[in-house]
């Protein structure tokens, strides 16, 4: 696990650009946290760093946003705070072969309808920032955090 304090936006962006440096090529990430925590300004830093240009919308209302990926692939944005029982991820149509990336808010209300996390980030609001603890769940999750954390871009709270 490795816990960091973002002072404000611009490091919550760096930490989704520095997912997105070290990302596997197939990964699976639950973003935990209130409402307000920076999931979906995670999220969109991390879609962002990987070439997704136009808008990228949050899909607090559509439930999936799905956006292709420079060098092949979807990236699939999913919240799921508006999901009343896992069985509704049924109508989604989530079984595309193309994603190689999931990013998953409000994972926990779809539980049994999804792939297992390789990377879990739960996010807080901590005075004027955050604080971002992030948890691998896969060896894929444990090699992603060790990547990232030799990026230098970031250091981890000790």
């Amino acid at each position: 696990m490795a816990v960091f304090t973002l002072a404000d936006s611009s490091q919550t962006d760096g930490l989704g650009q520095s997912l997105a440096r070290t990302r596997p090529e197939h990964a699976v990430v639950h973003l935990e946290g209130d409402l307000g925590a920076g999931k979906s300004t995670l999220a969109r830093a991390l879609l962002r760093e990987l070439g997704v240009r136009g808008t990228i919308r949050s899909p607090t209302y559509t439930l999936v946003e799905r956006y292709p990926l420079d060098g092949g692939g979807e990236a699939w944005h999913l919240d799921l705070y508006r999901i009343g029982d896992p069985a509704e991820l049924e109508y989604l149509g989530l079984d595309s072969a193309d994603v190689t990336l999931w990013l998953v808010e409000w994972a926990d209300r779809g539980r049994g309808g999804l792939p297992p996390a390789d990377l879990q980030i739960a996010l807080e609001v901590q005075g004027d920032g955050r604080r971002a603890r992030l948890s691998a769940q896969s060896s894929a999750g444990t090699a992603w955090l060790q990547r990232l954390l030799k990026a230098n871009d970031f250091t981890a709270d000790s």
